[in-house]
């Protein structure tokens, strides 16, 4: 398993973050998040070694084959991909 850095705030299920450390878009939704107070987990895919960057790469094409950033899950079952506020927002409730 990854280590995923959490972010303290309310609960609104399990929200994961897979960015890109340089990403303008991927700080634009742990901006949106933080604004919102949520609690999230995030993980810089960029800065993982090789083995587990891949792993890592792997798990999101699952839920985004084009394998893009940020990359966003909720409860395991819903996904945002990209940078869509309305669709976080709605995500968020």
């Amino acid at each position: 398993m990854a280590n995923f850095t959490r972010v303290e705030g309310k609960d609104k299920g399990r929200i994961e973050l897979y960015a890109i450390s340089t990403c303008v878009w991927c700080k634009k939704a742990r901006n949106l998040l933080d604004e919102r107070g949520v609690e999230y987990f995030y993980i810089y895919v960029d800065l993982l070694e090789s083995e587990e960057n891949s792993k890592i790469k792997e798990d999101i094409k699952k839920w985004n084959p084009l394998c893009s950033f940020p990359t966003l899950i909720f409860d395991g079952e819903r996904c945002v991909v990209g940078f869509d506020e309305g669709k976080i927002l709605k995500e968020l409730g």
